[in-house]
């Protein structure tokens, strides 16, 4: 398997888990997904752990391609999981990676933000409450939709 290969392996695995630790990404790692937009390193870890706190059975994903060049690497993949509603929840993505020393400094979440919107915002909104605001996307401190 390809370093870029086992990189990416492992950010998804680390997703799976709900922990996106600090080992795999830079210190000053950023993200951007489609409905959250631009947020930091802390911010993007909370998502992840509230993505696996609305999750009865973990999103799995499934890599169907993977690009590396140079400090950049892309995925095609879609994910399945069960949501603490019972709900199954499935999606399609495009993430674009960029290195720094065999670790994460960037990340790009493309997804259809409609599916997020109608099967994750009603559970995010339930739980947000006990969350520590300060370390989430502003979208998620206030509550609004990603869409509004």
């Amino acid at each position: 398997m390809k370093h870029s290969e086992q990189i990416v392996r492992a950010f998804f695995d680390a997703v799976t888990a709900g922990n996106l630790p600090d080992a795999i990404l830079t210190e000053d790692m950023t993200a951007w997904t489609t409905t959250q937009g631009e947020m930091s390193k802390k911010a993007y870890q909370g998502v992840i752990r509230i993505l696996r706190s609305i999750s009865s059975i973990p999103l799995t994903f499934i890599i169907d391609a993977i690009t590396a060049e140079e400090d950049r690497i892309c995925a095609e993949l879609r994910s399945h999981g069960v949501l603490i509603n019972g709900e199954i929840y499935e999606n399609t993505y495009f993430f674009a990676f960029r290195i720094d020393d065999g670790r994460i400094a960037r990340v790009s979440e493309h997804y259809n933000a409609l599916i997020v919107q109608e099967k994750m915002m009603p559970l995010v909104r339930s739980i947000t409450s006990s969350e520590p605001l300060a370390s989430l996307p502003a979208p998620l401190q206030s509550g609004q939709d990603f869409l509004a």
